[in-house]
């Protein structure tokens, strides 16, 4: 790998890869290494063919910045190299408890700590200031926030591989690892790229609950539980509301399911790590959420990205799959949300809660008063509850 051991900056000479990898880590990055700025043409043509294919749901921004994403050179053409850099959050071996339980809402690891945006960049731009005052040097710092190769650059550094699921698998770290990446006008030797080391293991591919990867080493984000309940605006499909379980924000499925992670030690920065309230939810207290109480509540968290409309859609097909004391109340609380997204996913969820004769009763009281199309269908197609 391309990252050796700790050393004190100031005990590695005139170096400056090794000046920088000992800058990050005392920053508390877990693995750092260097990529070159173009990177191999399957990477690029791997990027063409999956938004051709349309597999990239309504994240339009994908195909809008594809150019400019294809690789570092072309979203700055005055970068020499690129410094990627991997931080570990690395779960409890109780992460996974609140899955499927009635009452409780799941959420996805990475959103239960700070958000890592603000925990990543700040280290990323004190790593960066630091470059410019060691080296008379130009740098640009990005954290998922930027048409950025991100896995593929890790991989070119040495971090890791991308693993039959996607997603970035490190031999020490497992599947846990947020990326970042420090661009520079600094020339830096290109570290070894990772080789993939999966071999014939399909765990990650199985684990999925709705099937969305069409053949290893793809993803079809129209099935992916986190698109569906982080980036996919509208309605999600009927036939994968019963899948999602009671995943509110994120899944962690294939992650989870990765054998490497058993090499992977505990998140070593503490603001990573998962605050209690946010291990467990009640899904009835997250339903009756406002606005105002969805952003104070998760104020410092990833959540707060996804706005309170949209997660409450996904609290509700929660309840609806699993239920629990006061949910068809705090459901039927939703009918008369302002928002059409969450009166919709009410009705669903009350189809699957309540009595047909109950159900049927409540259609007719609040079916003739809706006036969005979307929700007037939800009502439609559940006239037969069950």
């Amino acid at each position: 790998m391309a990252d050796p051991a700790v050393e004190p900056v100031s005990d590695l000479g005139t170096d400056p890869g090794a000046r920088i990898r000992a800058k990050a880590r005392a920053l508390g990055f877990d693995a750092v290494g260097f990529a070159p700025v173009r990177l191999a043409p399957q990477i690029r043509e791997n990027l063409a063919a999956f938004l051709a294919d349309g597999r990239h749901g309504d994240m339009d921004w994908l195909p809008a910045k594809a150019e400019r994403r294809r690789e570092p050179a072309a979203l700055w053409p005055e970068a020499r190299s690129v410094i990627a850099l991997g931080m570990a959050y690395t779960p409890d071996a109780e992460a996974f408890a609140s899955l499927d339980q009635e009452g409780i809402g799941h959420l996805s690891v990475y959103a239960r700590g700070r958000d890592y945006h603000d925990v990543v960049k700040k280290r990323l731009k004190a790593l960066g200031r630091w470059i410019c005052e060691e080296f008379p040097e130009d740098v640009k710092v990005f954290v998922d926030t930027a048409p950025v190769m991100e896995k593929p650059v890790a991989q070119a550094a040495g971090l890791g591989w991308q693993g039959k699921h996607t997603n970035l698998v490190s031999r020490e770290h497992g599947s846990w690892l947020f990326l970042g990446e420090v661009f520079t006008t600094l020339e830096l030797p290109d570290d070894t790229e990772e080789k993939d080391h999966c071999g014939s293991c399909r765990e990650c591919l199985d684990a999925c609950p709705t099937g969305a990867f069409p053949a290893p080493y793809q993803i079809d984000a129209r099935r992916c539980i986190s698109y569906l309940t982080i980036e996919h605006k509208g309605p999600i499909d009927r036939e994968l509301r019963p899948l999602i379980g009671n995943r509110i924000y994120g899944c962690d499925d294939c992650l989870a399911a990765c054998p490497w992670n058993k090499f992977a030690a505990a998140a070593p920065v503490t603001e990573l790590r998962a605050q209690p309230e946010f291990t467990a939810p009640r899904l009835t207290d997250l339903a009756r959420l406002d606005d105002g109480e969805f952003r104070a509540f998760f104020s410092r968290t990833a959540v707060k990205r996804v706005g309170r409309d949209r997660f409450v859609r996904n609290v509700l097909i929660a309840l609806g799959n699993v239920g629990g004391d006061g949910a068809a109340e705090a459901v039927g609380e939703r009918l008369t949300d302002a928002n059409p997204l969450v009166r919709g996913a009410a009705v669903w969820a009350l189809s699957r809660l309540l009595p047909a004769g109950a159900f049927a009763d409540m259609r007719t009281r609040h079916m003739p008063r809706e006036t969005d199309s979307h929700v007037l269908d939800e009502w439609t197609a559940t006239e037969t509850p069950g």
